[in-house]
C-alpha cells in the first residue's frame, strides 16, 4: 500500500522528530513523505522532500493561521496522513486541520504503524497508568507525542514552494510578549536533575543547577515550578503535560512523584529520588532513593563530587 505522508511542526526540532515517524511509516508502506514548513516559522532540516507554504499574511501569528494554510494546501495535495508535532500549538493546529478536511484526528500518539488501511498507534491514558491502542482509517491527522521519536538527520534537499495568498483568520493579534525560553533540550539529555515543590524559594534552585552542572547534566522540574510559580521556563517541565524524557539517570529532588510526572520519566534507565517523605510516590518509581532534607543532601553530594574531581 503506497501512501503519501506529511510531517509538520512549528518547532524545527520537533519537526525533525515528526519527520522520523513519517519516514518509518513511509518506508514500511512503500510510500513517500514530505516535511512541511511555514515561510515565517524558521528553518527545518530533515526529509528528502520538503514543502514550504508561503502566504501574503503571517502564518505563525496563530495556530489558526497555520492550520488554515496547511488545510488549503492539503485539500489540493491530498496526503493520506498528516503528522503534526503534539506541542501546545501543534495540538490545536492538528485538530483545526482535521475539522477543515473532515478527517479523524488523535493527539499525543506514539508507536505509529500502518496496517489494513488503518493508521495504528498508542496513547497514554489515566495519567500514564495505561496505554490505549488507537486505530484510524486513512486519510487522517495525528498529533505525534513529542520525545518519542529520534530526530531525523538533516538533508540538503531543495524545497518546493506553495503560495496560498491571503490566509483568513478570526484571531486578532493584540500584543506580543517575549516568552522566557529554556536553554536546553531535555529530550536529548543523558542526565537530568529535576526540582519540585521541595525547593522552598526560587533562589535555592542554584543547588539543583550546581549539582546538574557538576554531573554534566541538565535541569528539569515538575509542573508547579514552571506553570504555577514561573521559576523555570515551561521547556523544563517534565511530565504527562510537559516533556517526556529518557535519560541514563533521572534525579528527582523534592518531587512527590504524582502519576502525571512519573509518566514523563518512566523510560529513564535509572531513576533516583531525594525526598523527606518516605511515603512519597516517587520512591515507588525509583531505583534508588534517599529519605532526607534536600538542603542537607545536595550540598553533601556537591562536596563529594567536587572532591573527586580534584
Amino acid at each position: 500500500m503506497s501512501v503519501k505522508i506529511w510531517a509538520f511542526s512549528e518547532s524545527p526540532s520537533v519537526a525533525n522528530e515528526v519527520a522520523s515517524a513519517a519516514s518509518a511509516i513511509a518506508a514500511a508502506a512503500g510510500g513517500g513523505f514530505a516535511v512541511v514548513g511555514l515561510d515565517d516559522s524558521g528553518p527545518f532540516l530533515a526529509g528528502d522532500d520538503k514543502l514550504v507554504v508561503r502566504a501574503d499574511t503571517p502564518l505563525s501569528a496563530s495556530p489558526e493561521s497555520a492550520a488554515n494554510a496547511l488545510a488549503a494546501v492539503a485539500k489540493e495535495a491530498n496526503p493520506d496522513v498528516i503528522l503534526v508535532g503534539s506541542t501546545r500549538d501543534g495540538k490545536e493546529i492538528a485538530s483545526r486541520v482535521a475539522v477543515k478536511l473532515g478527517r479523524p484526528c488523535a493527539s499525543e500518539v506514539f508507536g505509529l504503524a500502518l496496517g489494513s488501511g488503518m493508521l495504528q498507534g498508542k496513547r497514554n491514558v489515566f495519567a500514564g497508568k495505561l496505554i490505549a491502542e488507537v486505530s484510524m482509517p486513512l486519510p487522517c491527522v495525528v498529533a505525534v507525542k513529542v520525545g518519542t521519536n529520534p530526530a531525523l538527520p538533516a538533508s540538503g534537499a531543495k524545497a518546493t514552494e506553495k503560495v496560498v495568498g491571503v490566509v483568513a483568520s478570526k484571531t486578532k493579534l493584540v500584543e506580543r510578549r517575549e516568552k522566557q525560553k529554556g536553554t536546553v533540550d531535555l529530550r536529548g539529555a543523558k542526565l537530568i536533575v529535576s526540582a519540585g515543590r521541595g525547593i522552598k524559594k526560587k533562589e535555592d534552585l542554584v543547588l539543583v543547577s550546581d549539582l546538574a552542572a557538576s554531573l554534566g547534566g541538565a535541569v528539569g522540574c515538575s509542573r508547579p515550578l514552571s506553570a504555577d510559580m514561573g521559576w523555570l521556563p515551561e521547556e523544563h517541565h517534565i511530565g504527562l503535560t510537559g516533556v517526556t524524557v529518557h535519560p541514563d539517570l533521572y534525579l528527582a529532588v523534592g518531587i512527590s512523584g504524582q502519576l502525571q510526572h512519573v509518566a514523563g520519566v518512566k523510560d529513564s534507565k535509572v531513576i533516583a529520588a531525594i525526598n523527606t517523605d518516605k511515603s512519597a510516590p516517587i520512591f515507588e518509581a525509583s531505583d534508588y532513593g534517599v529519605v532526607g532534607d534536600l538542603y542537607a543532601v545536595l550540598p553533601a553530594m556537591l562536596k563529594e563530587i567536587r572532591a573527586r574531581h580534584h
